[in-house]
């Protein structure tokens, strides 16, 4: 049975997959369905539910300039994907005035699947995108707050929803060559194959970067995915996989480049690297009847990670050096099932769905001292189980005509085991938390809708953190432990318009509560709880289609992250962005010339509770020119940091040590720097 108008869908990412084009390989733009006929399935109509929740297309997201995979989630307004390691390693993500580390209050999902690691070896909700080719993503659906019934674990600043292609018009390939010894092949085609369709897709890419040691980054991937029917009444069957290897440049201290030590571009350690695979297995299957739309989703993933990294030098091991390697291996299974009943209240439509969602992680971590990536000690060995389980629902209710009324609820426990080497920090530990939450819209008035927002959330804690008993490098000195799960509160009033003829404009005003900022030091094999926070900001999204084949966008976002508790070392919150700020142009009217610039503002931060230091702004601006020929090929220059801006990724600021300072070591302000200057060339082509 169809839909009753203005009930809300779910999951709008996946539907996304309804308007594939040729032009997430081929190009970008307003017209790039000129060069091949779509691929076109039919899906609802989109239904906002707040003012900063938003659906972005695999026409907009091909206009970006990619100069790795995580500049994908930078479509999300507001959201910063940085990285301060080798180009192997997770990107480190900043949104609503949170520094999210590697994803620790942003929720990721690939198809359905989750992309963060609980209990992970470098950090908690460790949220890693290598495995993602970039053409494959149908659209990304962009949710903020703690808003929404169906999101749980690390869904609070955040959540992003990618979706994957079913098919593509055509088989098609693209080559990428460019400075620094950047090189990448990607081919990809699809088929009818009984009464569905096959896809198969391939990436390799291989990198060097500007560093004094090379990245020598080898990555592929692979895909292989058969779907059938539509989106409400239809299933795919998706296997990935993913390896990579890398050195990597971490960050270095301000000093050691002052006084000539290391190259802007050098490393302390040149033997830091990493290596990491992924292999997933995952299937959706939804149905429709006169009782309304259910939808299954499962997934079984393999991950593994090894990283060597040496952040403070000789601090630790004078003799030696302080380089650590982590490892971690895990299965993750998990699935979902949710079902939507449409009914009638007040005499309109209404849909009240049902949620059951459940995963199991079985980890092994390690953590051991080394010298030049050869093993010298074993700081800590574990094994651990790690469990969840989520139920539910939420109503939605048109009570007028310019009303919409959505209630939900979910509960939710996680818990498990922890093995340790030794027995000293073994133990269970498990929760249960209820998160009610609540959306209202009102209108449209004048092509304008207002929405208010509120909800709880959460993140968990590494589980070994809330059954520690004393430190890993000490077994006679105790430590606390910590709560498994870490509550939010979250509101939020806004406006979307769209009053002017081709121009979108929202607004949002938002306020974010944690009962604790808990962190798992992964380096060091502790955990550190520091006290509640409040985050405070708005948030002003604008697309405008000025003409066919022209668009801009500029998107702002401020935030003011602090303590709620005073401490005499201050209340600001290390990392956290004040403004972030991010604009581009799009010129593109099909086959001929094509153009984009992009803008981003990344604000200064604040490095230490005090609020000084603080890190520099970096302002950067990549560009595209391209033109598309009348047979569907396509050469593509892109330029990344066009002003050639001596600036820096990311900052920090802590105490290490070089081998001639003090035992005690220097703090310091720690830089990864920006990239120089960058070009690369691609030809694409339908085969």
């Amino acid at each position: 049975m169809r839909r009753p108008a203005g009930a809300s869908r779910r999951p709008r990412a996946a539907l996304l997959s309804c308007l594939v084009l040729a032009g997430p390989a081929l190009a970008a733009g307003p017209e790039t369905e000129a060069e091949l006929p779509p691929v076109v399935v039919s899906a609802p109509p989109q239904v906002d539910q707040s003012a900063s929740e938003l659906d972005i297309g695999a026409d907009q997201l091909a206009t970006r300039p990619l100069q790795r995979n995580g500049d994908l989630l930078e479509a999300a307004p507001g959201l910063v994907a940085t990285q301060h390691s080798g180009e192997g390693k997770a990107n480190q993500y900043f949104l609503r005035g949170f520094n999210l580390d590697h994803g620790t209050d942003l929720a990721i999902q690939v198809d359905g699947m989750p992309v963060n690691m609980r209990t992970h070896a470098h950090a908690q909700g460790y949220a890693d995108i290598g495995f993602v080719i970039p053409e494959l993503v149908a659209g990304m659906n962009v949710r903020k707050g703690p808003y929404f019934a169906d999101d749980h674990d690390f869904a609070n600043a955040g959540a992003l929803r990618l979706a994957i292609v079913d098919a593509f018009a055509a088989p098609f390939a693209t080559v990428t060559g460019g400075m620094f010894g950047y090189a990448r092949g990607f081919a990809a085609a699809s088929r009818p194959l009984g009464n569905g369709t096959l896809l198969a897709a391939g990436e390799a890419v291989a990198s060097q970067g500007p560093w004094v040691v090379g990245d020598n980054l080898r990555k592929f991937n692979g895909v292989l995915r058969f779907s059938q029917g539509t989106p409400g009444d239809g299933f795919s069957l998706t296997a990935m996989g993913y390896s990579g290897i890398w050195h990597a440049t971490d960050q270095i201290p301000a000093r050691a480049l002052a006084e000539g030590v290391v190259d802007r571009f050098g490393a302390i350690d040149p033997t830091d690297a990493g290596r990491s695979q992924r292999a997933s297995l995952s299937g959706r299957y939804a149905t429709t009847s006169d009782w309304g739309v259910t939808r299954v989703n499962a997934w079984a993933i393999r991950a593994t990670l090894d990283l060597w990294n040496n952040f403070t030098y000789f601090l630790n091991d004078p003799d030696t050096g302080d380089q650590f390697h982590q490892t971690d291996r895990r299965w993750i299974l998990g699935g979902e099932a949710i079902h939507s009943l449409p009914w009638t209240a007040f005499g309109r439509p209404a849909e009240t769905r049902f949620g059951l969602q459940s995963r199991y992680d079985d980890i092994r971590l390690g953590l051991f001292n080394t010298v030049a990536r050869q093993g010298r000690a074993t700081v800590l060995q574990n094994q651990v189980g790690e469990g969840s389980l989520g139920a539910f629902t939420d109503t939605t209710l048109r009570p007028t005509e310019k009303a919409r009324l959505t209630l939900g609820l979910r509960e939710d426990w996680l818990g498990g085991r922890v093995q340790s080497l030794g027995g000293v920090n073994s133990g269970v530990a498990n929760g249960w938390i209820t998160s009610p939450k609540g959306g209202l819209v009102l209108g449209p008035w004048a092509a304008t809708e207002f929405f208010l927002n509120a909800g709880t959330g959460f993140h968990s804690n590494d589980l070994r953190g809330a059954v520690i008993r004393s430190a890993p490098t000490d077994p006679l000195t105790p430590l606390s432990r910590v709560p498994l799960i870490v509550r939010s509160k979250g509101a939020e009033i806004g406006a979307l318009t769209r009053a002017v003829d081709g121009l979108e404009s929202r607004l949002a005003v938002f306020v974010l509560d944690l009962g604790s900022e808990l962190i798992f030091q992964g380096d060091s094999g502790t955990t550190e709880a520091t006290r509640a926070s409040r985050r405070i900001g708005v948030e002003w999204v604008n697309r405008w289609l000025v003409k066919p084949g022209l668009s801009l966008d500029l998107d702002v976002a401020a935030t003011r992250a602090r303590y709620i508790q005073s401490d005499p070392a201050g209340n600001f919150i290390p990392g956290a962005p004040s403004l972030v700020l991010a604009g581009g142009v799009v010129w593109d009217r099909g086959p001929g010339w094509y153009a984009v610039s992009r803008l981003r503002l990344f604000g200064p931060r604040p490095l230490t509770e005090s609020g000084t230091p603080a890190s520099q702004a970096t302002t950067t601006v990549n560009a595209r020119l391209g033109y598309r020929f009348e047979n569907g090929m396509r050469a593509q220059l892109d330029v990344f940091n066009l002003f050639n801006s001596r600036a820096n990724q990311i900052e920090y600021y802590y105490t290490s040590r070089l081998p001639w300072e003090p035992a005690g070591g220097v703090a310091d302000r720690v830089f990864h720097p920006l990239e120089p200057l960058a070009v690369r060339f691609t030809l694409a082509a339908a085969l």
